[in-house]
């Protein structure tokens, strides 16, 4: 038990180390908002919407340039994708890559965009120099997903097929074709791009297939569902949610394995792993807020209430902050990742709302966003 002396040393303790004061990030927040059909801009150095772009169709998903102060935000419903300038905030081009585009990637060098077509199904590249479209691989069924890897290929996953194509994007074509027994709810390369996990949400269980030979190396049992993911920065761990269980499962890519399954909220769904400090991010749509977990040792570290709905988690470059998109509400929490840490000293605080630094309202059902620097 925690004695009252105790409480008050530690309480002193605290107010005499303090926090190190919260920084601006110089520069923009663009979050897609599905329901208002526009990208709101968010001024990081202010905390504060500078403005709100208006888009012919409803955006879905929003990537920023590796190098240059510019977003794109893919509109499924047109097949558009809206290149924004982060200097104007303005919509400078734009580019129509089929009838419906689906998802959205960054090519490995940073040089293309590849975008994932329904209607017609195939995959098209669209350079950032041109913004027109390129190269197109055509596919053999109606695609839900698909992944890059670092040495140039492409994962498709075919959920109504049952099939996984895994195509050659120097050699724009697809090279071979995995039959599953299984719908592909997602799938993903390992860092080294040797191995593929695919994810079978109805079977709850995680497939890893040899991508040279389309062999199946391994396949884990999960708990739940597996329906969410997110993956560490250096590819070492992979996280796992989806109905079933209020938990994440811990996968070790390079081992192939489960490594342990650990509870994490209500109903988790989307999540983001960071770096500095090293913690899993866990929305709980159900419940209106985040759990964070200690990657450092696998325990609970914070519960923070949000806005409603909290769906895509995210940081900015320098570690400094989580930016949570609550989908319900409309509004963008954000959090300073530095107050949630806990030390000996203050577990006791931990559950408190100190790391909460500010909620801004954003617009109708934001769903996706990226950082953009000034």
């Amino acid at each position: 038990m925690i004695s009252r002396r105790g409480l008050l040393m530690a309480s002193a303790g605290l107010l005499a180390c303090g926090r190190r004061k919260a920084t601006a990030y110089p520069g923009y927040c663009f979050v897609a908002n599905r329901q208002g059909r526009s990208v709101a801009v968010v001024d990081l150095s202010r905390f504060r919407v500078r403005t709100e772009i208006a888009l012919d169709a409803a955006p879905a998903l929003v990537l920023a340039h590796p190098r240059k102060p510019l977003a794109y935000a893919l509109a499924p419903a047109n097949g558009t994708v809206y290149e924004i300038d982060a200097a104007t905030l303005t919509v400078s081009r734009r580019v129509r890559a089929g009838a419906a585009a689906i998802e959205m990637r960054l090519a490995p060098d940073g040089q293309a965009l590849w975008i994932l077509d329904r209607d017609p199904a195939a995959l098209v590249e669209v350079p950032l120099d041109s913004f027109k479209p390129a190269r197109h691989i055509r596919l053999s069924a109606p695609p839900a997903n698909f992944d890059l890897s670092a040495d140039g290929r492409a994962a498709v996953a075919c959920w109504q097929d049952k099939t996984i194509l895994l195509a050659a994007l120097a050699r724009s074509r697809v090279e071979r074709s995995i039959v599953w027994d299984a719908h592909p709810e997602f799938v993903r390369f390992r860092t080294d791009g040797k191995l593929l996990l695919a994810a079978d949400a109805e079977g709850s269980s995680i497939t890893f297939f040899d991508v040279a030979t389309g062999k199946t190396v391994v396949r884990l049992p999960l708990p739940f569902e597996p329906r969410r993911y997110a993956i560490t920065s250096d590819g070492g761990q992979v996280f796992l949610s989806g109905p079933g269980m209020d938990a994440v499962a811990i996968v070790f890519p390079y081992n192939t394995e489960v490594w342990q399954t650990v509870l994490a909220g209500r109903a988790p769904g989307a999540m983001a792993a960071t770096d500095t400090p090293p913690f899993l991010l866990v929305a709980n749509p159900e419940t209106s807020s985040v759990t964070v977990l200690d990657l450092a040792n696998q325990n609970l570290a914070a519960v923070v209430s949000v806005g409603a709905g909290p769906g895509e988690i995210l940081t900015t470059p320098d570690n400094q902050y989580a930016l949570v998109l609550n989908e319900l509400s409309g509004d963008m929490t954000v959090l300073r990742l530095d107050h949630l840490s806990a030390s000996s000293s203050d577990r006791i605080l931990r559950y408190k709302n100190a790391s909460l630094f500010t909620t801004i309202p954003v617009g109708a059902g934001p769903v996706s966003a990226a950082v953009v620097k000034w």
